[in-house]
């Protein structure tokens, strides 16, 4: 099968990783498959953005920049439409991006059927954080495009709830959560030897991989070293970098623990898996209620003891107490009573990162199994039959079983 993956990602982040591992996946099972987006994107360094986009953003108002992002579908058009004349594919495959309307024009016009990639309901997200100006448009948009597509691909139940809300009939969505490469991350160090490979000195390491765009919760980790970080002998490695670096560093020094806080910035993906085999414990201090972290699954795969929300979408994979403790968010000290009971326990650490490795298996959380879903869709699109695409609560069982 021909897949033409149509995105418009400026930034080499997580998002990229999502594509690229995807693409691969597709490829190893013998898919043909062409990229088609903003050029230079795969030229960019892990971690980088376009720096003209991001210019332009912060120079116009908010309305003329939404406006702007409008008329740049008649360039995603015709480089859409071109690629579709030259590559003559079976299937689009798309990233979901509000305005992005290119692949629904192309779609009616070459009958060509498209999957939707969702992670994030874009609308509700931009309009809480980046001051979306447009309102009408922008919530109309995101219905538009949704309701246009052959299937809509949310990456959690949560999400899916999201797009059934906007009118896409559940037949036409399937939850496809993100998954891990189990090659790249298959060959990591025994935590010892990672610790000693990083100059670590003995003691627990509590780890945190991404970017760094807020520091409260994170602040949160060097606040609890800060109290028990003598008792446990407690490092906290943050495996990334971002805006909050500094502020970061700097609470570290207030607190008098800079020596226990390692931030390591930008690792390229292929050096990721050294630095969480480090980790005795895995955590992920807040997140979005729709998302479906990267690093859940890699920290799953490397039998890392989880710390995480106890959060509706965080639960489609998870279960407190069996492959992970999940804290309750609204209690002040949730996490850090999740984390003193995970330091004092070292039995309890292996067996809840035996169990997370083993729930990657048993829920099939890998880009291979990803793309196998993925090119089960598309074939059954192709044939004009979506509806008997996997509906959005069929994909995911809300826990596993136990042993």
């Amino acid at each position: 099968m021909k897949i033409l993956f149509h995105h418009r990602i400026a930034s080499r982040d997580g998002q990229a990783v999502h594509m690229e591992e995807l693409l691969a996946a597709l490829a190893a099972l013998g898919h043909e498959t062409v990229l088609v987006g903003p050029p230079g994107l795969t030229e960019t360094s892990f971690g980088g953005s376009s720096g003209l986009v991001d210019r332009i953003k912060r120079a116009l108002p908010a309305a003329v920049f939404e406006l702007l992002e409008v008329a740049y579908n008649l360039k995603a058009f015709l480089r859409l439409r071109a690629a579709v004349r030259r590559h003559k594919p079976d299937i689009i495959y798309e990233r979901f991006s509000l305005f992005l309307f290119a692949g629904v024009w192309v779609r009616r016009l070459y009958k060509l059927p498209i999957l939707l990639e969702v992670n994030s309901p874009l609308y509700e997200e931009r309009a809480a954080n980046d001051g979306l100006a447009l309102h009408a448009l922008g919530r109309w948009a995101q219905r538009m495009i949704w309701t246009n597509v052959d299937v809509v691909l949310p990456v959690t139940q949560v999400l899916a709830r999201t797009v059934a809300d906007y009118g896409v009939p559940t037949t036409r969505i399937a939850v496809i959560p993100n998954g891990v490469n189990q090659a790249r991350f298959g060959n990591a160090p025994d935590t010892e030897a990672a610790k000693q490979a990083l100059g670590l000195k003995p003691g627990i390491v509590l780890g945190f991989t991404g970017f760094i765009r807020g520091w409260n919760a994170l602040h949160r980790i060097v606040d609890f070293v800060a109290e028990h970080g003598a008792r446990y002998n407690l490092h906290f490695l943050v495996v990334g970098d971002g805006p909050a670096h500094e502020a970061l560093l700097g609470h570290a020094r207030g607190k008098n623990i800079a020596d226990r806080l390692t931030i390591t910035g930008i690792v390229d993906r292929d050096e990721v898996a050294r630095y969480i085999a480090a980790f005795d414990i895995a955590l992920l201090p807040g997140l979005t209620p729709y998302s479906s972290p990267l690093k859940l699954f890699e920290y799953m795969y490397l039998r890392r003891a989880i710390v995480a929300p106890d959060s509706e979408n965080i639960r489609e994979i998870l279960t407190d107490g069996h492959d992970a403790l999940l804290f309750d968010p609204a209690r002040r000290d949730g996490m850090e009573t999740a984390l003193l009971r995970l330091c004092g326990d070292a039995d309890l650490r292996a067996r809840l990162g035996q169990a997370a490795h083993r729930t990657i298996a048993k829920k099939k959380l890998s880009w291979t199994a990803n793309a196998e879903h993925v090119a089960e869709l598309a074939a059954a699109a192709l044939k004009g039959v979506p509806e008997n695409s996997v509906p959005a609560t069929a994909f995911l069982s809300c826990s596993p079983k136990h042993e």
